[in-house]
């Protein structure tokens, strides 16, 4: 071997280790449970104001399943609250990430004794503690928790989530446990939408969306100008009746891609933005998810992806444009949408809205009216909304009523809303709220009164005034007859603005009580610390968000 080519040969080789040693390997995460491994949910199902984080394993109908830690790490973070996760235990992993258990039932002994402990030093039963850095670990394979139904959950299920440690990005945990569930089911749509731009398109000579099922897509449908696409669909399983958000859906006109996206990784502040990226109108109207693919000008969500238009389709010729959906699973599944939209010259009617308030989604915007003031900062439109405002004026009531919009808005965080109260026929201001309408139902916005005027943050345009909470939370004590067991159970409830808080002392010493959200009831944790053959005094505390306090006491 010359010299020459000895070098040759040891500079390859420092090239290819250089390379090696900057793609690290994948990680390996084992299952968090013994049993095989089903879904009832998959990442980034279309949920209200959200992805869906993570996934969601079925745990055979029952709680009280061993989860098991999927690679070594240490305890981060606990939670501990009334709906959302319920409880949930973040486990930080030297690879970069962090996985977290939502919705179990109980931690295992080193944190459960860390929470516990903190729950009754400040007398509360939420909870979110940050842990040190390796005050209590775990190997790989290692029991961390018990399966659960807590929180906002209506069945026993782990919700597990996979996060990069130093940015939150949420990542689809399945693609580490392809091996351990088969799947050759495709994705399945059921309709396709149609969206004329304003003012510079039009479908079958309207300037309105149009929904087309996908049996009809055999029958061509008119179009001329700018309009865009989306599609309703869901994905499937083996195996199971559940369905899924679907993860990749692309769109072809004719042979060109116009839009893409891959549901494949989201970051928190990213959350609302499914509501740019939806239809929100048909979902909050109508319940349906259907996935837009265009790209509002104020949609920053980095899993799209659209040509120079955003997805917009201009459709200038006279004659058929071939529509092409693929929609694909994790597995590779696909299944595939043709139909024609057939270029036919139409009028189209110059868009001028009429309207005193034009918001434009990458300015600052501030909307007022007689006794209103709404301040929406740049970056919370996703769009231009012509703005039709109402205001609804009785001399006689609390506040006038304001219509800020005619069709739901959703924002992309709060906006300032101030409503000047005209009248304070209870003297006491904590008891005044801005009060959310839809039609004859109404609910809390919150606020604060300041100087005269309810001041609140707001995240969707809709109708809004002010509203006035007098009236004490609900109290129901449950199954009497077994307090003596520890079995005390109340269910709690509050017409108006809801339950704040709540306290429970029996002899005279905090008590922990646990509450659901979504069943309205208190509970008590630890039964066995009361004391059996002895008489009790019970006193419960309960207190809305406008202060309102009701106390009851009992004795068993």
């Amino acid at each position: 071997m010359t010299l020459r080519n000895y070098i040759i040969i040891v500079a390859l080789g420092s090239i290819f280790t250089v390379r090696a040693q900057e793609e690290p390997a994948a990680p390996v995460f084992r299952p968090p449970f013994d049993f095989p491994l089903t879904l009832s949910g998959n990442f980034g199902e279309l949920r209200s104001n959200h992805f869906h984080g993570g996934v969601d394993f079925k745990t055979q109908g029952e709680v009280g399943k061993p989860i098991h830690c999927i690679a070594d790490g240490y305890v981060s973070r606990v939670l501990v609250t009334p709906g959302g996760y319920g409880q949930a235990i973040f486990i930080t992993h030297p690879n970069g990430y962090t996985s977290v258990y939502g919705h179990v039932l109980k931690f295992a002994s080193a944190v459960a004794k860390v929470v516990e402990e903190y729950q009754y030093r400040h007398e509360t039963f939420a909870v979110d503690l940050k842990f040190e850095p390796h005050q209590v670990s775990f190997k790989a394979g290692e029991i961390i928790a018990l399966s659960g139904n807590e929180g906002y959950s209506f069945g026993p299920h782990l919700h597990m989530e996979i996060r990069c440690t130093d940015t939150g990005e949420l990542i689809d945990p399945l693609q580490f446990y392809t091996d351990k569930i088969k799947d050759t089911t495709p994705p399945r749509a059921s309709m396709i939408m149609l969206y004329p731009q304003r003012g510079a398109g039009v479908v079958e000579g309207s300037q309105r969306k149009k929904s087309i099922p996908v049996a009809s897509l055999g029958q061509p449908v008119s179009a001329w100008g700018k309009i865009a696409a989306g599609i309703k669909a869901y994905d499937y399983m083996d195996g199971t009746h559940n369905n899924y958000g679907v993860r990749s859906v692309v769109l072809y006109v004719d042979t060109t891609e116009v839009f893409r996206s891959t549901v494949d990784g989201v970051l928190p502040e990213e959350n609302r933005m499914i509501n740019a990226w939806t239809d929100y109108e048909e979902n909050v109207k109508r319940h349906n998810w259907v996935m837009r693919s265009q790209i509002l000008p104020g949609n920053s969500l980095r899993m799209l992806q659209a040509n120079d238009e955003g997805g917009v389709i201009t459709i200038d010729e006279e004659r058929d444009y071939h529509f092409r959906y693929e929609l694909a699973d994790l597995y590779g599944n696909k299944s595939t949408y043709r139909f024609i939209v057939r270029g036919h010259r139409q009028p189209i009617e110059e868009y001028h809205p009429q309207v005193k308030h034009y918001l434009a989604w990458n300015k600052g915007n501030v909307v007022q009216e007689p006794g209103m003031e709404l301040v929406i900062p740049r970056g919370m439109l996703y769009e231009d909304v012509a703005l039709n405002c109402q205001v609804v004026k009785d001399t006689a009531a609390i506040s006038y009523e304001y219509q800020l919009h005619d069709e739901p808005v959703a924002l992309q965080a709060g906006c300032t809303l101030m409503i000047g109260v005209r009248h304070l026929p209870v003297e006491d201001t904590s008891k005044y709220y801005v009060a959310r309408k839809w039609g004859k139902r109404k609910g809390s916005a919150g606020g604060t009164y300041e100087n005269g005027w309810m001041k609140t943050s707001i995240r969707e345009l809709g109708t809004y005034t002010v509203a006035i909470d007098t009236l004490s939370p609900r109290v129901t004590p449950l199954n009497k007859t077994q307090w003596k067991t520890g079995k005390v159970q109340f269910k709690i409830g509050d017409a108006e603005t809801g339950i704040k808080d709540y306290k429970v002392k029996i002899d005279g010493e905090f008590a922990l009580f646990g509450f659901s959200s979504k069943n309205a009831k208190l509970w008590m944790k630890h039964p066995e610390r009361l004391k059996k053959g002895v008489a009790h005094k019970l006193e419960l505390v309960v207190t809305d968000y406008c202060g309102n306090e009701t106390r009851e006491e009992y004795e068993f």
